[in-house]
């Protein structure tokens, strides 16, 4: 199963941050948006936080279209994504509209072997 990364900053606020954080809570994340999201090809979703720097892992199926915006035309999708907007600022090299900047791996050690 293919595993993507991308990265997104916080403001740079601590309240906001902890905020962030409580929405993305189990019981905080809207059900609409986790089965939206299983709905896409994505089978696990991690984000990890250091400073106001996110980055998320996401195993997808095999014929997962990255490129896809699934459920862009939802309401809710539109709502949670527009919630988030109050917490999450673009890096600096983020192309127009673009919110998660894919990352690129740089090295793995498994293919050192």
């Amino acid at each position: 199963m293919p595993r993507h990364y991308y990265a997104l900053d916080l403001r740079d606020d601590a309240a906001a941050i902890a905020e962030y954080e409580r929405l993305h809570r189990p019981e905080n994340v809207w059900p609409q948006i986790t089965a939206s999201i299983r709905a896409s090809g994505v089978e696990e979703m991690e984000i990890f936080r250091t400073g106001n720097r996110l980055v998320m892992a996401v195993q997808v199926a095999d014929n997962y279209d990255a490129s896809a915006r699934h459920g862009i035309d939802d309401p809710m999708t539109q709502a949670w994504e527009a919630l988030m907007d109050r917490y999450q600022q673009r890096l600096p090299w983020a192309e127009a509209g673009q919110k998660w900047v894919p990352m690129t791996r740089i090295f793995s050690l498994t293919s050192m072997e």
